[in-house]
């Protein structure tokens, strides 16, 4: 079994393509951004797209089409492309799995092909990689190999962003990439958006270089995963931490009642979780009940454990109470600071 990354699959789009491939790890735009590139690379005339670039959506997936859509072979050149986007591995019942494999061991009397799979985030258990795959891993990997698509960061994503906004026409600092990180968050998708979002800003305004301030003012500051830090601090009653998460939100600007209601919405997921675990549901049911993402539902369910539905509850009325106060009343932020205080 091989893993490579992002880099070496790059590498190896220069050699040549040959055989399947599995993408999956978190960075599902890097993932996307890859399978435009295979097919280019595999598939450059696009009078034979038709007959040399296949696609299987993830609801249009069953062993069957994957192998109709292998055995044809290329027209008036030596390979083909075929992708499968969006397949949840991990849901994939025994016999739909041993279909799969049944298929995949069968690639190499089909080696006109080259075969991508790529899956969503968090829908192939992993295990603990890089030194101990999931069972799953390794049984796929006896057919196809394994590019792990890691969560871009650091300097390489302030790079990333930066020519993102020199493709648009504008330019920022490697200060302002940053902040914008720090703002919007670290999906690709997300910065993507708002690089672009915010170039056409600056150009509109007779400018071609992104402030600090371009970012606040239009912008989207992140959210969703500090709300969700912040509802559990307050849950657990830990003041410090609420309140240092709170200073995150006041830098980002914000708005209280936007803030409010992403508590509101946590606290009211962790009930809805907490209850179906109580009743012995397993995560993945849960996840599928609550139509929720396997892995966000893991991570509520260990923030529901040890939490009575009392205090779920209490959290969620008080949550009320202030978003009502800030409302009717320009408390702003103290209307939350008397919620962490409250708890």
């Amino acid at each position: 079994m091989e893993i490579i990354k992002e880099d070496a699959f790059r590498k190896l789009m220069k050699k040549g393509l040959s055989g399947g491939y599995l993408f999956f790890g978190d960075e599902d735009y890097m993932k996307a951004h890859s399978v435009t590139a295979a097919r280019q690379a595999v598939c450059s005339d696009e009078t034979f797209a038709l007959f040399n670039d296949m696609k299987i959506e993830a609801i249009d997936y069953s062993a069957g089409a994957l192998l109709d859509a292998l055995m044809p072979m290329s027209m008036m050149c030596e390979q083909k492309i075929v992708t499968v986007n969006g397949l949840n591995i991990n849901s994939l019942r025994p016999k739909e799995l041993d279909d799969l494999c049944d298929v995949l061991a069968e690639l190499s009397e089909y080696n006109y092909n080259v075969l991508i799979i790529s899956v969503p985030a968090t829908m192939v258990e992993e295990g603990n990689l890089p030194k101990y795959p999931s069972a799953l891993l390794k049984r796929l990997g006896e057919y196809l190999t394994l590019v792990h698509f890691e969560t871009v960061s650091g300097a390489r994503l302030i790079s990333w962003v930066g020519k993102h906004f020199e493709h648009n026409g504008a330019q920022a600092s490697p200060e302002v990439c940053s902040f914008l990180i720090n703002y919007a968050g670290k999906s690709m998708y997300t910065l993507s958006n708002e690089t672009e979002k915010l170039s056409y800003y600056v150009l509109q305004n007779g400018r071609n270089t992104v402030t600090k301030e371009d970012v606040l003012n239009v912008s989207i500051a992140e959210i969703t995963t500090d709300a969700f830090t912040l509802a559990n601090a307050i849950l657990d009653g830990r003041s410090e931490d609420a309140i240092n998460a709170l200073a995150v939100m006041k830098f980002r600007r914000v708005d209280p009642i936007i803030l409010l209601s992403e508590v509101s919405r946590v606290i009211c997921d962790l009930i809805s979780v907490k209850a179906l675990a109580d009743e012995g549901c397993p995560v993945s049911e849960i996840a599928s009940l609550l139509k929720m993402n396997e892995y966000k539902t893991k991570l509520y369910a260990q923030g529901a454990a040890g939490k009575s539905m009392q205090k779920l509850k209490g959290a969620l009325e008080l949550c009320s109470e202030a978003d009502l106060a800030v409302k009717l009343s320009p408390q702003g932020y103290v209307a939350i600071e008397k919620l962490i205080c409250a708890l």
